[in-house]
């Protein structure tokens, strides 16, 4: 399989700036230009291990993952090294538990000032109220 950066980003659902900007990171390589002569001659051509690697940043990233862990996650895949994979992965569910925890609480907060609110027409509205610095 032979693909422009154009078809790669398109088969990982990202733009081909996306791409670029992962290849800027060290996160996917950028091969060498096929043929071609002068400037811009040549067309880079990827492969379905550069989709592949396209589709488990991605997946990585909607899970959670920072750039900087799937950089990490991606190395770790070359070792083996499962007991550091699930100690980014049991770190990663912290963090999701305590986000969770905390949207838990905001969601909380502005039902209760929802309320306060249709409770009266008259005064200021609460929840305005409640974004005055």
């Amino acid at each position: 399989m032979q693909l422009t950066i154009g078809k790669l980003a398109q088969g990982g659902n990202v733009g081909v700036e996306t791409v670029r900007y992962y290849q800027r990171r060290g996160l996917m390589g950028t091969p060498a230009r096929s043929g071609g002569d002068g400037w811009g001659g040549g067309i880079r051509r990827y492969d379905a291990n550069d989709l592949r690697r396209l589709k488990f940043i991605r997946a990585a990233q909607a899970s959670g993952f920072t750039l900087e862990e799937i950089a990490e996650l991606l190395a770790l895949e070359e070792s083996d090294d499962r007991v550091r994979v699930r100690r980014l992965a049991r770190q990663r569910i912290d963090a999701l538990d305590a986000k969770i925890a905390q949207m838990t609480e905001t969601r909380a907060a502005l039902a209760r000032l929802a309320d306060q609110c249709a409770a009266s027409d008259t005064g200021p509205c609460p929840i305005l109220a409640a974004f005055e610095p």
